[in-house]
């Protein structure tokens, strides 16, 4: 048999064999739930505020308002549980914002709420969906809730959301889960100081001030790293700060005094934001960060999840490498540097590239298919069989992933749906008249919103062609077809002419400048307030400046920059500190 399958792989013209992935594309592929009640305005899917940790060798994720949570073995495949933690049949819209945590030999979850009447609810079996109440009434309640057991078996829980009030957090009895004294506020936003706080996507602060929320706490090498996203969930620039204590609640450092970076933040790029989410371990050891993901176009809270390699540099500084945050990445099979990226180098190849769909709906025009931008999208005017498009890579490259985005136009489905699916074949050619199928998704059984292939042998072509077949609801619609791997050509040179004007009025602001790269389609910009440190980055697509605006006011910040295009990325240009 063993023979066999390997014959048949050798001797097949049309479609490379299946095996398992390697590696992963943001936003995270799960059937994210489509909303119920005043947030299904314009019919959408969305979830956000991810928890993500291990429990007995699986990974588990919750999430806001999904009927129930996810299990996986490889942070790949996600199997769905279906779960209401409010009512045994409720309709599913309950946790939000939910907390989990293990604690001894059980997993337990709690989900936000300002009511005295929530429960705790704990497993030891939560594969099976086998559930108890820890306690009837969590009676403290708590908003954006997180729970932390420390070393020493001690349990804490930090809670907030709030454009006026703190983060908080307090000491429970791990048994009762009754409050050990009075909650302690930790922290507050500093938007006069630090220009990432601001709300608003220009970071102006123009409607209102900005949310301090979603509490996540990790301990490494005897230090506590308080983690909180802001400024607000709907704005490219939402993101996870982290400050560091001397104790669970602070010691003898306060919380109060921020670090000027984020942790996590992911500007630029065809889907932004990285606020709100979680810090884990793989089975390795490794360090992830989770987050939540921003589309908000058919509702503010239109959201969707992201994962990103993250760490501990040798100085105990925090970081999380977004940078290529939504090309495909390495997933973990074993102890790794994350200081050392994850990204596999498999480049976009149809940025801006020509296409050709079967039809278009209004101003749903075939160009946004391939944009960048997850915000936009082409939609075919039905949802039938046979609607199509091709994708112009502009000349014959390596194909190594295919990345799928549909878009809910027309949706008319709420909340969690079981039996749906997407179907859809590619096919791949060279010249555009002989086409061999890569992809059969024909007879898939799965809810895959963001399909994400890998393919087990790498294809030659310049054209892809994607022939739908079924989607769960509403019309073919793609807020991105995105297609991986490398071209034939060389690196772009190095950036000419990168200059940083920082603001004199306000040093919170900068405005980034270079010149263009001839065989460039975007730039990634480092920048850090250590010249050796530089972990945040964003992505600059078809453009030659940047208004940079999320510095803190008293500290000198660095940059580079490097030029990419479809063979890979060039050497990095520097700023001085300014």
């Amino acid at each position: 048999m063993k023979l066999f399958v390997q014959l048949v792989c050798a001797a097949s013209v049309f479609l490379p064999c299946a095996a398992q992935q390697k590696t992963y594309c943001n936003p995270v592929n799960i059937d994210y739930a489509y909303c119920l009640g005043i947030c299904a305005n314009g019919q959408h899917r969305s979830t956000a505020d991810p928890v993500i940790l291990m429990y007995e060798d699986d990974y588990y994720l919750f999430s806001t308002n999904q009927g129930g949570y996810w299990w996986s073995e490889n942070l790949s495949d996600w199997n769905f549980v279906r779960r209401s933690f409010v009512t045994p049949e409720g309709p599913g819209e309950d946790l939000c914002a939910p907390a989990a945590w293990v604690q001894g030999d059980t997993l337990l979850v709690f989900g936000s709420t300002y009511t005295r009447d929530f429960p705790i609810w704990m497993s030891t079996d939560p594969k099976a969906n086998k559930w108890e109440k820890a306690i009837e009434k969590f009676d403290i309640g708590g908003w954006d809730p997180a729970f932390f057991v420390d070393d020493d078996g001690r349990l804490y829980m930090y809670n907030g959301s709030s454009n006026a009030f703190p983060i908080y957090g307090v000491e429970l009895d791990r048994r009762t889960f009754e409050p050990l004294g009075d909650r302690k506020p930790l922290l507050l936003c500093d938007d006069g100081q630090i220009g990432w706080h601001r709300f608003g996507e220009l970071l102006d602060n123009t409607l209102m001030r900005p949310f301090i929320e979603g509490a996540w706490m990790t301990k490494h090498n005897g230090k506590y790293y308080l983690q909180w996203g802001g400024p607000g969930t709907e704005f490219s620039h939402y993101a996870d700060g982290v400050t560091i204590g001397d104790g669970p609640l602070g010691g003898e450092t306060s919380y109060f005094a921020h670090q000027s970076l984020p942790l996590s933040i992911k500007a630029g790029g065809f889907i932004r934001g990285a606020g709100h989410g979680s810090t884990f371990t793989d089975r390795w050891g490794n360090y992830w960060h989770t987050a939540t993901m921003t589309i908000s176009v058919k509702n503010n809270f239109e959201r969707r999840i992201g994962m990103w390699p993250a760490g501990f540099d040798a100085e105990g500084d925090m970081y999380c490498n977004t940078a290529f945050g939504d090309y495909p990445h390495y997933l973990p099979d074993g102890v790794e540097n994350h200081l050392e990226s994850r990204f596999t180098g498999w480049m976009l190849l149809n940025y801006n590239k020509p296409v050709q769909v079967s039809s278009t709906l209004g101003g749903y025009s075939a160009n946004y298919l391939v944009d960048e931008s997850v915000k936009t999208y082409w939609s075919a005017k039905s949802g039938n069989k046979g609607e199509w498009i091709i994708s112009d890579l502009g000349c014959v490259s390596t194909v190594r992933a295919v990345q799928i985005n549909y878009a809910d136009q027309d949706a008319a489905l709420q909340g969690k749906v079981d039996g749906i699916s997407h179907k859809y074949v590619i096919y791949a050619s060279e010249d555009g008249k002989r086409w061999k199928k890569i992809i059969d998704k024909s007879k898939n059984d799965k809810d895959v919103p963001h399909d994400y292939v890998e393919l087990a042998v790498p294809v030659r072509a310049r054209f892809l062609k994607m022939e739908n077949i079924a989607v769960p609801t509403g019309k073919f619609a793609l807020s991105g077809f995105r297609v991986f791997g490398n071209g034939n050509g060389s690196k772009p040179s190095a950036v000419e002419g990168f200059v940083v004007m920082r603001g004199d009025d306000d040093r919170r602001n900068a405005w980034i400048k270079w010149k263009p790269v001839d065989d460039a389609y975007a730039y990634n910009i480092y920048y850090g307030v250590d010249k050796d440190k530089l972990y945040n980055c964003v992505m600059v697509y078809g453009a030659n400046e940047y208004w940079f605006k999320v510095m803190d006011r008293s500290k000198p910040y660095y940059f580079a920059i490097e030029a990419i295009n479809e063979n890979g990325v060039s050497e990095w240009t520097r700023t001085e500190s300014l």
